[in-house]
């Protein structure tokens, strides 16, 4: 009878442990930018992966200085951002092993219907923002050393103006996710400083519209990066590049393609055969 009890209970414990299928579970983690995450672009194109491969993909968003900063400390597989020069200083200095053309959108102004600083319909994105601190219009920066951010800062940097001088009075600093951004300016409203993607997914738009848009200054390039297995040896380097290999394919680019928010097309395809 304890002999009957004993295996009862060792069945039961086996039962509880990890099966083949769980232990055997592929994945790699990802780390990108909270816009290409808030977009709803990976909820709409990383399944297709799954499917095709088996690897699932954790991700991991946060603005794109803190995305290299993980991916350096090797606390990720693959990265996946959008500020090109720190991209190519991450390969350059040995953290990556190559980075690859994935995408693009743009870059808008939006703000209040008033439009205080009278910048609707400006084409030039550097007129635009140095009307609006000409006016001290109240303004928000994600602060947070996004790609968006750097890419905010280098065209303020051509007006001339040194807006983190004016910081806690018509310049504010969300220090935040680009969603969190727009509800603050939405709050306020102030005008602000958005990739597109996240402005067609987001919905509390409030005041708020579309000011500025295609001066070629705000076009915003995606690069996908593995990061270097010999500097970070338990980086899953095999299941990162079949990842990359499928995003920069045919398959890949016409799944980025064929994504659409508000039947708007989001991102645009530019991977190199």
């Amino acid at each position: 009878m304890k002999r009957v009890i004993l295996m009862a209970l060792m069945t039961t414990v086996i039962g509880l442990l990890p099966g083949p299928a769980l232990a055997a579970e592929k994945f790699f983690t990802l780390v990108g930018t909270t816009s290409t995450d808030n977009s709803g672009l990976y909820e709409k194109i990383l399944p297709l992966f799954t499917a095709r491969t088996g690897i699932k993909v954790r991700v991991v968003s946060v603005g794109t200085g803190r995305a290299i900063n993980i991916a350096k400390n090797g606390d990720a597989d693959v990265l996946l951002v959008h500020h090109k020069t720190s991209e190519e200083k991450f390969v350059a200095e040995g953290y990556g092993l190559k980075r690859y053309d994935v995408m693009y959108n743009d870059f808008i102004i939006v703000g209040p219907e008033n439009d205080p600083a009278n910048i609707l319909g400006l084409k030039s994105v550097v007129d635009g923002l140095a009307q609006i601190a000409a006016t001290k219009s109240f303004f928000v920066s994600r602060g947070d050393d996004s790609g968006t951010h750097k890419k905010e800062l280098s065209i303020w940097k051509m007006t001339g103006i040194d807006a983190a001088k004016a910081s806690g009075t018509w310049y504010r600093e969300a220090g935040a996710g680009m969603g969190a951004t727009l509800n603050t300016a939405s709050a306020m409203p102030a005008y602000t400083f958005s990739d597109r993607g996240t402005w067609l997914k987001f919905e509390n738009r409030g005041g708020l519209r579309l000011m500025t848009e295609s001066d070629p200054l705000l076009l915003n390039p995606y690069g996908v990066i593995l990061i270097n297995p010999k500097r970070h040896p338990h980086v899953k380097a095999k299941m990162g590049q079949a990842f990359i290999d499928w995003i920069t394919s045919p398959e890949g680019q016409a799944a980025i393609k064929a994504y659409r928010i508000n039947g708007r097309q989001a991102f645009f395809p530019n991977a190199k055969k």
